[in-house]
């Protein structure tokens, strides 16, 4: 266990924490890319696994600025999200629906993603390492964005398939 002694140390901690969560997400974005409907929506969890291949390897970046080799902390949040997002994919649902559910899932991941690395470039500013702020900024932006546009494709026709597709449902009955 790391004596959590001083900003540093905790930034530390905080970067094996966000290593876990980048790494399991590396794991869990081709399956949910596979259970997506939506052409755009599959686009934008593909491009999001190139982009969390390249968290990871800042992330690396900050390990050897920190003087530490890259070693995870599990992150519980990340599995715990990611366990949620399973289940949620494994329910019968209609395909609009389910990419209304990833969508969904999917923020929950980039607002946590969002907290943390908010928190630890910050935290890197306060001690004075601009190069590690640097890093975690760049990740923290493309988080944002990543939300964004996850917000876009929801709004733009996904939610509202799904509700369509609820009401034809129910006149079916």
């Amino acid at each position: 266990m790391t004596k959590l002694n001083s900003l540093e140390t905790l930034l530390l901690h905080e970067v094996q924490d966000l290593y876990s969560a980048e790494k399991q997400l590396v794991k869990a974005l081709p399956k949910v890319a596979k259970k997506v409907s939506s052409p755009q929506l599959r686009s934008a969890v593909e491009e999001h696994l190139q982009q969390t291949e390249q968290h990871v390897n800042r992330l690396e970046q900050v390990f050897g600025l920190l003087g530490a080799d890259p070693k995870a902390r599990t992150c519980k949040a990340m599995k715990g999200l990611i366990n949620e997002a399973d289940e949620m994919m494994s329910e019968k649902a209609s395909p609009a629906t389910r990419d209304a559910a990833i969508i969904a899932a999917a923020q929950k991941v980039e607002h946590y993603e969002i907290a943390s690395y908010g928190t630890a470039r910050k935290w890197a500013q306060t001690v004075g390492r601009d190069d590690i702020t640097r890093l975690l900024d760049e990740t923290f932006k493309e988080e944002e964005q990543t939300d964004r546009r996850l917000t876009e494709l929801a709004t733009s026709g996904i939610n509202q398939k799904a509700a369509e597709q609820m009401e034809e449902e129910d006149f079916a009955e």
